[in-house]
């Protein structure tokens, strides 16, 4: 992996990463493909389309289902789904830790009941490293725990320790799978998980810790997990400086375009969030003025595009009263069109950004478009 820091401007950054699968410039935001697919009916060919760079998978749903061994066999995630570009695989952990239950947690992993079925699982550090070694992946996340909101400080401290413990062995698992001859990608990269919930004294100490290791990136994990958005933008003040500057910084599951532009702020290169896709297939979808619910009557008559001079397939060609018409029927083109206008506004709030950073403008873009967010329709 290659990142160059092209531009700052205070803490945020316009970068470029080079991986084995293509070039990722950041910020980014990563659509999410929790299973190898994003919900909504949206094609790996639309992502291209709507200028995503980078999908992310979910390393314990695909081994609970369909399974990692069988992905393998057939070429890896990026053959499987017929995507050319970057992914990013979850390790697992923040899904072990909040959807399985009867779980126990020792120093070689984790013992719980799969959610589908109920079947026994282990999972362990060596486990997330092989099953998304079999994945093939751009990019894999280390195994760690996400701690619950609110821990105490005690229980806190031993949960960093061993999450430290664990990210030693995902790294000397990662290196003996990239070397085996058979490895689907031998250039596969390792990011490590900073954890310590609001103790900010526990988070530098760890993020100090990490550091050391010498990792292809980092992320900041255990956010937006029940603190308000003054407390995750004050963990960011406090930790991100003690990550390596040369290396590019992850904020795992933020956010709303509110909480990326303070977090690119922040010095943030990496984002990845459900709520574009389950927003939209909801209805709701982002606006530069708000976000707007298309089941509201008012749009019944509204001949408008979701978003004048939007350049995704749904405001190209329909109505908001159109859309509005296939929601309350319940055809599913209603529920794609709001997800790709949703994960294209996404990807393009993106470019906007790193156009701004590139300028040297991006304190007057954020201040402009979180005034526009909180503005009303006409």
């Amino acid at each position: 992996m290659k990142y160059e820091l092209l531009k700052t401007e205070g803490r945020a950054k316009r970068a470029r990463v080079t991986t084995v699968h293509g070039v990722i410039e950041t910020p980014v935001f990563m659509n999410v493909g929790t299973v190898a697919a994003i919900k909504g009916a949206v094609s790996t060919r639309d992502l291209r389309g709507i200028g995503t760079q980078v999908m992310l998978c979910n390393t314990y749903h695909l081994h609970v289902r369909t399974g990692d061994e069988t992905i393998r066999r057939l070429g890896g995630l990026h053959r499987f789904t017929n995507w050319d570009r970057p992914i990013l695989t979850d390790s697992g952990g923040f899904q072990v830790f909040s959807l399985a239950d009867m779980r126990r947690i020792r120093e070689e992993g984790v013992t719980f009941h799969s959610h589908i079925d109920g079947h026994v699982i282990f999972m362990g550090p060596e486990e997330s490293m092989q099953i998304q070694s079999n994945l093939g992946s751009t990019i894999a996340m280390a195994f760690d725990e996400c701690a619950p909101y609110p821990s105490s400080r005690e229980y806190m401290e031993e949960s960093v320790a061993r999450t430290t413990r664990w990210l030693q062995r995902c790294k000397k698992e990662m290196q003996r799978l990239n070397s085996l001859p058979d490895t689907i990608n031998p250039q596969q990269m390792l990011f490590g998980i900073n954890q310590g919930g609001t103790y900010e004294d526990i988070r530098i100490e760890h993020a100090k810790r990490i550091a050391d290791m010498d990792l292809d990136g980092y992320a900041v994990g255990g956010l937006a997990v029940g603190e308000t958005h003054e407390q995750m933008y004050h963990i960011l003040d406090e930790v991100v400086p003690y990550l390596p500057k040369d290396k590019p910084v992850y904020l795992m599951g933020v956010g709303t375009p509110a909480n990326i532009l303070e977090g690119v702020e922040r010095g943030v290169d990496f984002f990845d969030c459900v709520y574009p896709s389950r927003n939209g297939r909801h209805g709701h979808v982002y606006t530069s003025r708000g976000k707007l619910n298309l089941f509201n009557a008012k749009f019944e008559l509204d001949a408008r595009p979701i978003e004048e001079g939007c350049g995704c397939p749904a405001c190209r060609h329909y109505s908001r009263a159109y859309l509005r018409h296939l929601l309350k029927a319940k055809e599913m083109l209603g529920m794609r069109l709001c997800v790709l206008h949703n994960l294209y506004f996404y990807n393009h709030l993106m470019e906007e950004i790193r156009t701004a950073i590139r300028g040297h403008r991006y304190s007057e873009y954020k201040k402009a478009k979180l005034e526009g967010f909180l503005s009303k329709e006409d």
